[in-house]
């Protein structure tokens, strides 16, 4: 597989948009100047419950996307975890894990991120972003997963 297929190009709103309720300009018929566009390799990823709150496996077969996903996981680690969920392009959902503590950990094909809490309520939530997460999947949505605010990895 080549490596263009293995990368998700992933629009990224720049600051300085109209807010929600603010005109706009009509639809443009090229590419608006206030996005700037990021290639994210896409991986796959597999959640699951564990003690005190969730596991984020994000791999790939292919070793040049997968030392992406490690090098942006380095970069950005010790920051707020988030996963976005996309269905044709839109945003369905998005869970911030600021209620644990995120790390990652290098996989011989990608990473794993371990969010999770010590407080009994805080493990809760994070179990339901979880299951919440895993049936969007389920049904068709792909999962963006981002460290600090940028895409670290795309996949389903």
């Amino acid at each position: 597989m080549n490596n263009a297929s293995m990368m998700e190009r992933m629009g990224m709103p720049a600051l300085g948009t109209p807010a929600m309720g603010m005109p706009g300009m009509g639809t443009p018929t090229a590419m608006p100047a206030g996005v700037n566009w990021m290639m994210v390799p896409r991986c796959t990823m597999k959640m699951e419950k564990c003690t005190g709150g969730m596991k984020i496996t994000c791999s790939s077969d292919d070793e040049v996307a997968c030392k992406m996903i490690q090098n942006l996981c380095s970069a950005m680690a010790g920051g707020m975890c988030s996963c976005c969920m996309m269905m044709n392009g839109m945003m369905v959902c998005c869970c911030n894990m600021v209620m644990g503590m995120c790390k990652c950990e290098m996989t011989p094909k990608g990473v794993m991120v371990t969010c999770a809490s010590g407080d009994p309520q805080c493990a809760a939530m994070i179990q339901s972003c979880c299951d919440c997460m895993s049936t969007m999947m389920k049904a068709g949505c792909t999962c963006c997963m981002m460290m600090n605010g940028t895409p670290v990895c795309c996949g389903c």
